[in-house]
């Protein structure tokens, strides 16, 4: 069982920064993919940003198209703790960001755990 707690959120104005974080339980973070979602008009959400797993300390990073070049995922494994970097925020940024992992991968398919999320509202 994994349990993942996000802060970090809050309200900025455009152009602006926030840096969000996840703090997960278990022994084996290292091992699981670990990705960031929003709500999105029309669809279930919106991938954000992914880190998979490929072996030992390798990990792939992912984005989504809207985001690419504003936001950074990264992990720190000792701390058990996954980050999204968002930089240039923009209006339509704003929504509930949760956290989701998976041993499986969080691409293209329902990740088995997520957070509660955590509100970034974004002002013009």
């Amino acid at each position: 069982q994994v349990q993942l707690v996000e802060s970090g959120g809050g309200s900025v104005q455009a152009g602006g920064s926030l840096r969000l974080s996840c703090l997960a339980s278990g022994r084996t973070f290292s091992e699981y993919d670990m990705g960031w979602f929003r709500p999105a008009p029309g669809k279930e959400r919106e991938f954000v940003a992914s880190l998979r797993w490929i072996g030992g300390s390798t990990y792939y990073t992912y984005y989504g198209d809207s985001v690419k070049g504003r936001f950074t995922v990264s992990r720190d494994n000792v701390k058990n703790t996954v980050y999204l970097q968002m930089n240039s925020l923009e209006p339509e940024d704003t929504a509930v960001y949760y956290c989701a992992a998976d041993r499986g991968g969080v691409l293209g398919t329902s990740p088995s755990y997520w957070g509660q999320g955590t509100q970034v509202t974004v002002s013009s």
